[in-house]
């Protein structure tokens, strides 16, 4: 084990480039996982980290100490850190004093879509992002592609938010969605205001690749202009519509009851 205190140790500095910095991320093809049950759910359904960071506080957890044994196990480097020095890289209030450095996927999207999958058209916020994840993951969904415009799945805050769901499902990242959507195998549908037909009135029991817009903006219009589908989600008249978690959680739930009641 090692131990770190001074600012100036070049692990310290890389993992506070990781914490800050997206295109440092993507240059190193590592990120962080802050927190107990991300460290634990990746040794789980992905395996050994880079680096495990823990501090004197995170001992006193039986759970931290058993993933910390497990990341020895593995011949983990595992690296003791000060708490000042820890917060001044965590972004948890009141976490535990636990944090993995993983090495960071990068699929090449396949060419077409012939399953059930998510379209993801510039989602600025992480937490959203995170979330309809999450969602994917529960509903089953296994394909996940976003635009060049979306945040970063990889992020510290993303993976925080999605609570492990990146460990299983395919992230397809900086996607050029009008290629997919132009040679779908399945129907592509996207939610709007405007569309007539209820998606509790369309059949959505068969694979659907499901296209979802940035908070505010929406799909751009020249997704929408393609061969979109384009389904409502009823709500009360006169009250904001649901942001666009909200919005995938509801589709893809009402995708998972019509194919259970086949």
């Amino acid at each position: 084990m090692k131990d770190i205190s001074s600012s100036h140790n070049e692990t310290y500095k890389h993992l506070k480039k990781l914490m800050s910095a997206s295109k440092y991320r993507r240059q190193n093809r590592q990120t962080v996982l802050e927190g107990i049950h991300l460290c634990q759910s990746y040794l789980e359904q992905v395996g050994a980290p880079v680096r495990c960071f823990y501090t004197d506080h995170a001992k006193e957890s039986q759970e931290a100490l058993e993933v910390i044994e497990k990341c020895t196990d593995r011949s983990v480097e595992v690296i003791l850190i000060s708490e000042s020095k820890f917060r001044e890289v965590s972004t948890l209030v009141n976490g535990i004093g636990l944090l993995f450095v993983i090495r960071q996927p990068s699929l090449e999207a396949p060419g077409l879509i012939d399953g059930s999958a998510l379209l993801l058209d510039g989602v600025q916020d992480p937490g959203n992002l995170g979330s309809i994840m999450r969602t994917a993951a529960t509903a089953g969904i296994g394909e996940v592609y976003l635009s060049n415009d979306t945040v970063a799945a990889w992020s510290p805050k993303v993976l925080r938010a999605g609570m492990g769901a990146q460990f299983v499902l395919n992230i397809y990242e900086n996607v050029n969605l009008q290629g997919l959507v132009a040679e779908s195998q399945v129907p592509v549908l996207a939610t709007s205001l405007e569309a007539s037909e209820s998606i509790y009135d369309k059949d959505l029991s068969g694979p659907i690749a499901w296209l979802f817009g940035g908070e505010g903006r929406g799909v751009s219009d020249d997704l929408l202009a393609m061969k979109v589908e384009q389904v409502i989600i009823p709500q009360q008249p006169n009250v904001e519509s649901l942001n666009v978690a909200a919005s995938a959680a509801v589709c893809l739930f009402e995708q998972v009851r019509q194919a259970r009641s086949i």
